[in-house]
């Protein structure tokens, strides 16, 4: 059924249309979104209902981007400086349209023009849909990045992929989860510009071949195009605007087959036109299959090559302007760096281009990769640190595994040439791993770590066992090569943005509002952390924040939640080492413990609600059945009616950047509670401190420095460190671990069905046993679970006691300021890419 608004007048009607790309007076602004309903039109000329208007508002906010973008872009063409490309396999970017009028200025006069149409501005940016580029902390680092990248002023653009249908989004049923696709694209994205003039050719399969002049190249195959989607990202109070650059996958018109069409053939016909949409249709497509394993090196070699050619492309434009125009600038010129292993064949293709496609001999081109890449390392989970099947390599990139074969060779010269006491070492070192001969692979992070210049971490733990345990063995041979760069986020999307209340009694306080572009200035508070007349205002913005939350969960879960119960809350990617599986045993304890409880005896108990969200990989089964155990908890404890005033269970759905907008302002704890030495940094960590929100949680990742920061006081602790783990984990296959009573109790419980009838035995048997695969608890949830509960204990009496709560809350902001990605991005900048501010005057 066609939508309308009910009203049968124009947009015209209402606000005379007037293109005026760079209004900033709510009047000219008004005219010129009426101008893009009317001559930008996607739907028909009497709509005009919240949709329609929201598009429109859009692309009036667009033209401000768009001249900015482009004055960016003349100007880093005319000035010539260093530029950095980011290439990430994903960026969540989150609604654009708050971030876009509040880092240009322009919020308030937007706000007055559409309600020249008769809507409120944050209606309007409620109709908008996340770009489905990412899934979790990896993908919102980059958008982070981006956003302080171009606040200061520096030259760089992000590289990725154009997904249709992202990873997917989820809906909860009494099943558990479902995955269904993303439908950010179903209409259009207002954001974006396609740019029809560069496309890219990207060859797969075919074959390499000798040159009668003795060099190589790479012929046959399958050749799609890659073509550009330009979104701009705007920077805080400043003139500048880079670019997220997309490609998406095209098959040309030549490559539709219309005899075979005709003749029936449908699907044949337009054989490389499906392959093509394939590429760019999913984040993360299944991979249990060679066709998803080849299918997902497809993504990552598409992104390399694409964002290459285009980078290298560039350089050669500007070339011969310059002094020399040699090949030797290129690393004076640009700066790669890769956000984790996905984009590793960056560096082959790289060395190919160079070769193959620009003449250069090997040493140049080595010379060149290696002084021009950098890789960022965000795991030590063994899964995740990639290896290719090198039957699955040689196949889709013949060339490059003839590339990745030489540089593995050369590596093992140089280490027997120059460090021959670690010949016995090399094994595990090289880059092919031939070990099992029936399945010999490439290993991307070891690629990474010899052919970079730089190899850093995310929060000083994890670059310390980066150092001392993965790679260790590098660290020798190459002793500056690695770096720490603590992640960061930015005080823009998550606190001036999301946090209206907050933001202006932070503004109030330290007598400015530069915080939000030097957040150093937060520490400010700490000499009023005991007013009483800011308590009261903190209380009151946090109550506000908290009913806003209870807006949300209504909405989406039918759930009433109480504001005036500890709002506690774990949100991110469903994974057994982030244990959430830890979290809900904890409520269920919780629960039994309250069943228990005379009524005078529940007089006394703080009232809770555990709010867990989070999105399980679609073939993670472990990860799913918890999604399930937390909604059947739920289920049972939210209409349980002698216990509902006291604890409720929700479980987010389809948690991404715009749920966690509204549940990291009304957050009172949160939980990041991983296995010590398994997350490399976490950075919602960061946002939910940034906000006021204590955190219950291990020495793990940033929350080491974030316990620092904050002080210990107002941190809650708990489990075993990360030079632990590995001791606990034999005394676990020797027989020597004794579970606390209390997690038999909750185990025991689940096990009982009286959360239903599934079965859990095969999740709760991931806690069982010593040893064996899917057994003997690897995450320590059994051995963290009693230190777990204490802590828990602990902060029921300690809110308690509001005046404490509450300082405790102050000063959890107040030492948020190191967590900056203005500060981990100006530290890339000096210490890695060697680029310089370049302001657009």
């Amino acid at each position: 059924m066609p939508e309308s608004n009910g009203a049968a007048c124009t947009v015209a009607e209402k606000v005379k249309p007037a293109a005026s790309p760079a209004a900033e007076e709510p009047a000219a602004i008004a005219g010129n979104i009426s101008y893009h309903a009317q001559y930008s039109p996607h739907f028909s000329p009497l709509a005009f209902g919240p949709e329609q208007a929201f598009y429109a508002t859009a692309e009036s906010v667009r033209d401000h981007l768009v001249q900015r973008w482009n004055e960016t872009y003349m100007h880093f063409h005319k000035t010539d400086p260093k530029q950095t490309y980011y290439l990430s396999m994903e960026y969540l970017q989150g609604r654009a349209l708050t971030n876009a009028v509040g880092n240009l200025g322009i919020t308030g006069a937007y706000a007055e023009a559409v309600k020249k149409f008769g809507y409120e501005l944050e209606a309007l940016a409620g109709q908008e849909k996340d770009a489905a580029l990412g899934n979790g902390g990896l993908g919102r680092l980059a958008s982070c990045f981006l956003d302080s990248m171009a606040t200061l002023n520096l030259p760089a653009w992000g590289y990725g992929l154009r997904y249709r249908y992202g990873l997917f989004k989820q809906r909860i049923s009494k099943e558990g989860q479902e995955e269904i696709a993303e439908d950010w694209l179903e209409k259009f994205s207002p954001w974006e510009i396609v740019r029809h003039d560069i496309i890219y050719p990207i060859r797969f399969f075919g074959h390499a071949e000798i040159l009668p002049n003795g060099s190589r190249t790479w012929a046959g195959g399958e050749v799609l195009n890659a073509l550009a989607y330009d979104v701009p990202i705007p920077g805080y109070k400043t003139k500048n605007a880079i670019s997220l650059r997309l490609w998406d996958a095209k098959a040309s018109a030549e490559d539709f087959n219309l005899f075979q069409f005709n003749d029936g053939q449908y699907e044949s016909a337009a054989q490389l036109h499906a392959r093509a949409q394939q590429i760019c249709a999913v984040l993360y497509p299944g991979d249990a299959t060679e066709e998803g394993k080849l299918l997902r090196l497809k993504q990552q070699y598409f992104l390399c090559s694409a964002s290459l050619q285009d980078i290298i492309f560039r350089f050669k434009e500007r070339k011969s302007d310059r002094v020399s125009g040699k090949w030797s600038e290129f690393p004076a010129k640009v700066a790669v760096q890769l956000n984790d292993t996905h984009p590793t064949l960056a560096i082959p293709e790289l060395m190919r281009l160079l070769m193959d496609e620009e003449g250069l001999g090997w040493d140049e081109a080595w010379d060149i990769t290696n002084k021009t890449i950098a890789y960022t390392n965000h795991t030590v989970l063994p899964e995740a640190l990639e290896k290719w099947s090198q039957a699955v390599m040689r196949k889709l990139l013949p060339r490059h595994m003839e590339i990745i074969e030489e540089i593995d060779k050369r590596f093992k010269e140089m280490v027997i040439s120059t460090q021959r006491e670690m010949e016995g070492k090399l094994d595990s070192m090289r880059i092919l791993d031939n070990s099992n001969p029936q399945k010999p692979v490439v290993r991307m992070a070891n690629l990474c770590v010899v052919s970079s210049h730089t190899v850093n971490g995310v929060a000083e733990l994890h670059s310390n066992i980066l150092k001392q345990e993965l790679f260790a063995d590098y660290l020798s041979i190459w002793p500056n090569k690695f770096h720490n760069k603590t992640n960061g986020i930015t005080p823009r999307r998550w606190l001036r943005f999301c946090n209206p209340e907050l933001s202006e009694i932070l503004t109030k306080w330290l007598k400015t509002d530069q915080w939000t572009s030097n957040l150093d200035l937060l520490t400010g508070l700490r000499k009023f952390a005991d007013d009483e007349k800011l308590h009261a205002e903190w209380a009151s913005a946090k109550l506000a924040s908290k009913k806003r939350l209870a807006k949300h969960v209504l909405d989406v879960t039918g759930v009433t939640i109480d504001p005036n119960s500890l709002f506690d809350i774990q949100i991110k990617r469903i994974h057994e080492y982030k244990r959430q599986l830890l979290n809900i045993l904890g409520a269920v304890y919780r629960y039994k413990k309250l069943k228990e409880m005379s009524a005078e005896e529940k007089q006394k108990v703080t009232p809770r609600t555990v709010m867990i969200g989070g999105k399980a990989f679609a073939t993670y089964t472990n990860a799913k059945r918890i999604v399930k155990l937390v909604n059947d908890v739920g289920a049972v404890v939210n209409n349980d009616p002698d216990i509902n005033k006291y604890l409720k269970v929700v479980f987010i759905p389809n948690y991404n950047v715009s749920v966690a907008e509204v549940l990291i302002p009304g957050s009172e704890l949160s939980q990041h509670i991983s296995t010590a030495g398994m997350e490399a940094s976490g950075t919602s960590n960061m946002k939910f401190s940034l906000n006021g929100c204590v955190i219950i949680g291990t020495l793990d990742g940033a929350n080491v420095e974030i316990r620092e920061e904050v002080g210990e006081e107002n941190f809650f602790l708990f489990g075993a460190k990360a030079d632990e783990v590995a001791g606990l984990r034999k005394d676990r296959e020797s027989g020597l671990f004794k579970p606390d009573p209390r997690f038999e109790e909750a185990k025991q419980l689940i096990r009982s069905g009286a959360f239903g009838g599934y079965d859990y035995s095969p999740l709760l048997d991931s806690l069982e046993g010593n040893s064996g695969f899917g057994r003997g608890d690897y995450f320590l949830v059994g051995y963290d679970f009693p230190s777990y509960i204490d802590a828990q204990a602990k902060v029921d009496e300690a809110y308690k006691d509001k005046k404490r709560w509450i300082k405790m809350s102050i000063l959890n902001t107040a030492g948020s300021g190191k967590f900056s990605s203005d500060r981990t991005i100006a530290q890339y900048a000096k210490e890695i890419w060697g680029i310089t501010a370049s302001p657009v005057p």
